[in-house]
């Protein structure tokens, strides 16, 4: 008698047949197919006696789904982003959500070099040519992709295999990725540069591997599109979004840039009066960067694999949002687990450029046990945003930060210092480095030093740091340039290393500040340096 009810739920795209199969030769599964679920409520009905889901990106495991499912205990995504599952919903349900990160590496870096040499030599427009039964050579003189420079945004896995392959071409390859330090670069063969425009008005080629987030979006705009050379060709197989495709329609119709790539759209699909559509010199495809026979074979196989591990065993692999642990652990650590996070996330947000070491101390009862875990969630929330959320959890942690080239060390106290429990974490690269620390007040999460300087907030809202130099006027004068512009100061904590030193200022804000607010604040005689910092 079957113990577990699998859905693999899609609309019209299943997961490759042999994930399937080998799901099916467990007889503890009853596994069910269903690819024709459009409609939530469809999508509802068939997951109520679901213990596991698998789906591809055509099906949507929302929060009404999730609540509607009493005995769903996995949520398996055939790639890798996660955001057709509510995973906010699924954790609070205590439902695991496992992604397959690694299948389609290679698929990607294909389909982005293909798109590159079509883009170069113009395949698709002479294709179309000879089915119309045209011979038109002069129209469709290309250029080499040997000796030119290649810019490569984003140096994660699919971008490594992108620059492998470009080097054997004779391409010159310069790297972009704030997160990639320099022994990682020298390792892959590849050129740093630290500075995005410096990178870009280099290029003959741009090809773009970063995930999708608040800084990346848009990061190819108006602005960067006109400091590029005419000659320039772009190459998108990532996230719609990380271009302004509206400003990359300008650039194409005018004859700013030569030519562009896409496999993603900001929208999806795009619209029939889309302004991309009817630019020049471009090459379009629907979304096929993962859109292999290997790799849509090896996710579905790999989603089935770690499916089945968790439910016969309870192993969890390559899940989004929880460790491999049992409840009581868990139950114990979980305060800092999310702490961790927090404290990752922070800490990403006013570290030194290139950062290649993270170091995690523990002092007090939270050091006298096995902190693994929690430097991992250190870790995830330090790496989310050069990865993205989708692209590193609990369990892929570490090897995220190997293949950035970021070596981690921890050291723990057991014996409590001046405080109970406190976490400590310190990021630095070859000349600069920064630090935070924090531990519970009441059960509350308090930080209580930055860069070693004491201070007292709650880690919650738009946190600005401001470090100054020490003297009268200070203080009224940044409070000033915010009120002007309605940024409300909820809190407050200053800490300096001696009188007429440097000060450091932790302001708790009501709203976070524009970059125009931003740049007055930098233009104060006296300011150093400045760090915006988003706690969610």
């Amino acid at each position: 008698m079957s113990k577990y009810n699998i859905l693999i739920a899609g609309n019209n795209d299943p997961i490759s047949s042999k994930g399937i199969d080998l799901l099916k030769a467990e007889p503890s599964f009853s596994v069910e197919v269903n690819m024709n679920l459009k409609a939530e409520a469809d999508m509802i009905e068939a997951s109520r006696n679901a213990h596991a889901i698998i789906v591809r990106s055509g099906a949507k495991v929302t929060a009404k789904v999730i609540e509607a499912a009493p005995n769903l205990r996995v949520v398996g995504r055939a790639g890798v982003g996660v955001d057709n599952i509510d995973v906010g919903v699924a954790s609070k349900r205590g439902v695991v959500v496992m992604n397959t990160p690694g299948g389609n590496t290679i698929s990607t870096a294909e389909q982005a070099f293909t798109l590159m040499m079509a883009l170069a030599r113009k395949t698709p427009q002479a294709h179309a040519t000879i089915v119309s039964g045209k011979w038109d050579r002069k129209s469709f003189q290309g250029t080499e992709v040997y000796g030119k420079t290649l810019v490569v945004l984003g140096m994660g896995r699919i971008g490594a295999e992108f620059a492998k392959r470009a080097m054997a071409f004779g391409m010159r390859v310069v790297a972009y990725d704030p997160y990639l330090s320099k022994n990682r670069a020298e390792s892959l063969g590849v050129e740093l540069c630290e500075d995005l425009d410096a990178a870009i008005v280099q290029a003959d080629f741009i090809t773009m591997h970063m995930p999708l987030t608040p800084e990346t979006k848009h990061m190819i705009n108006a602005k960067r599109l006109a400091s590029l050379k005419k000659s320039c060709r772009i190459i998108n197989c990532a996230r719609g979004g990380l271009i302004d495709d509206a400003a990359l329609a300008a650039a194409l119709t005018d004859g700013t840039i030569a030519g562009a790539a896409l496999d993603v759209f900001e929208t999806e699909p795009p619209p029939a009066d889309y302004p991309l559509l009817t630019a020049p010199n471009t090459v379009f495809t629907p979304h096929l960067g993962a859109s292999t026979e290997e790799a849509q074979e090896n996710v579905g196989i790999e989603i089935a694999e770690v499916i089945m591990a968790n439910l016969l065993h309870g192993t969890v692999v390559n899940a989004v949002n929880m460790p491999n642990v049992d409840p009581q652990t868990l139950a114990a650590i979980g305060p800092f687990l999310n702490f961790g996070e927090l404290l990752g996330r922070l800490i990403s947000q006013i570290s030194p450029a290139r950062s290649n070491v993270l170091r995690i101390n523990y002092s007090g009862k939270v050091g006298s046990g096995d902190t693994t875990l929690i430097s991992r969630a250190v870790l995830k929330g330090f790496l989310e945003r050069a990865t993205g959320k989708e692209q590193v959890n609990y369990i892929n942690a570490n090897g995220v930060a190997d293949n950035l080239g970021i070596r981690f060390t921890e050291s723990r106290i057991p014996e409590p210092t001046e405080y109970q429990d406190l976490i400590e974490v310190k990021v630095s690269n070859d000349t600069d480095s920064a630090s935070i620390a924090g531990t519970f007040f009441g059960g509350d999460p308090r930080i209580v030093k930055v860069n070693g300087r004491r201070i007292d907030a709650k880690p919650e809202g738009t946190l600005l740091l401001i470090e100054n130099i020490d003297r009268p006027g200070m203080i009224a004068t940044y409070s000033a340039i915010l009120g002007e512009n309605n940024v409300n100061i909820a809190d407050m904590s200053l800490s300096r290393d001696k009188s007429c030193g440097n000060a450091l200022t932790l302001l708790t804000l009501d709203s976070a500040p524009s970059a125009e607010v931003i740049a007055k604040l930098e233009q104060v005689e006296g300011i150093r340096r400045i760090h915006c910092v988003a706690v969610s």
